[in-house]
C-alpha cells in the first residue's frame, strides 16, 4: 500500500500510521514535520507553504521509489500547502516494515528526498515583520 497527498488539509500522524498498518509489520516508524517558533536565531509568526502544480506528482513518484525497496511493506506521506500556525504538521511520512531498522532507515530516507524533490516553496513570517522565500529555485 502507497498513500501520497498533497493537500491544504491538516495532517494527522496516526491516521498515516493506520494507513500503514499491515500484518506482516513488526515495526512502524512515522516523522512529523512541524511548524516551530523560530529559525536561524529570528522568531517566526507563521509559515506558508506554495507548491508548483507538479507537487503531488513528483511526491507520489517518490513514494513509489522508497515503497519500491522488498523491506517496505506499506508507506504513507503527505505534505500540506497553504497558511500554517506555529505547531501545525507540515509533513508526515509513516512507513511500516518487518524490522525496525528498517523501518527507521526508509522513514528517513522518505523524508529526505521529499525535502530534497518536493517542488514545494516556504514563506517564513518573522516576528519582526519581516518575511522571506525559502527554497525557492
Amino acid at each position: 500500500m502507497i498513500r501520497s497527498e498533497v493537500t491544504t488539509e491538516a495532517l494527522d500522524v496516526q491516521a498515516h500510521e493506520r494507513a500503514v498498518a499491515h500484518r506482516s509489520a513488526g515495526a512502524v516508524v512515522s516523522f512529523a514535520g512541524v511548524v516551530r517558533d523560530h529559525d536561524g536565531g529570528r522568531g517566526v509568526v507563521e509559515l506558508e507553504y506554495e507548491g508548483h502544480p507538479s507537487a503531488g506528482d513528483v511526491l507520489a513518484e517518490v513514494a513509489a521509489e522508497i515503497a519500491a525497496d522488498p523491506a517496505v511493506c506499506a508507506l504513507a506521506v503527505s505534505h500540506r500547502v497553504g497558511r500554517l500556525e506555529i505547531g501545525d504538521v507540515a509533513l508526515v511520512a509513516a512507513v511500516s516494515t518487518a524490522h525496525r531498522a528498517e523501518a527507521f532507515a526508509l522513514c528517513a530516507r522518505l523524508v529526505d528526498e521529499v525535502k530534497a524533490r518536493l517542488p514545494v516553496w516556504k514563506r517564513q513570517v518573522f516576528t519582526d515583520g519581516e518575511e522571506e522565500w525559502v527554497n525557492c529555485p
